[in-house]
């Protein structure tokens, strides 16, 4: 399934659901970041997904890391909660989501680097690697939280 991003952007189909999700940033020993190139956008982006029933979002975003990179990961704090109505997910298959995304810190515990069928490519990069690449612009907003140490998680 295809899928555009929208954000800030006035013709922006409105939104018809909202699911919960959430997403890792996991940096190794270099202060690079694990990335995922999705299949679905062609961007590069953090790992994660949306709940299931049954599991609680922070099971799920260890779920999703494991599923998209082939990492075993464990939470080890809060970046942020991003819910900006103004960013929506159009999917070819008529939904249009509003943003819904809890991004965790984690670190890795075991597992192997590998793509999975949502990527093309799974990789740590630096920001400054990432200047030129293809990024939407609300994952780079949790990239620039990261890089400003922030004492308190971001709420917006």
């Amino acid at each position: 399934m295809r899928r555009r991003d929208y954000y800030r952007d006035p013709d922006a189909p409105k939104a018809n659901s909202l699911v919960p999700g959430g997403s890792a940033l996991i940096v190794d020993e270099r202060g690079a970041i694990l990335l995922q190139r999705r299949s679905d956008s062609g961007n590069w982006s953090l790992p994660g997904g949306t709940m299931e029933i049954g599991e609680t979002l922070e099971q799920c975003v260890i779920r999703e890391t494991r599923e998209e990179t082939g990492l075993d990961t464990e939470i080890t704090g809060l970046l942020g909660i991003y819910t900006d109505p103004e960013h929506v997910i159009f999917y070819s298959d008529g939904e249009v989501r509003q943003e819904f995304n809890i991004t965790y810190y984690g670190r890795v515990i075991g597992g192997r680097l590998q793509v999975s069928d949502e990527s093309t490519d799974v990789r740590y990069l630096s920001l400054d690697a990432l200047e030129h690449e293809p990024v939407h612009e609300t994952v780079r907003l949790r990239l620039r939280h990261h890089a400003e140490g922030r004492a308190d998680p971001y709420l917006g």
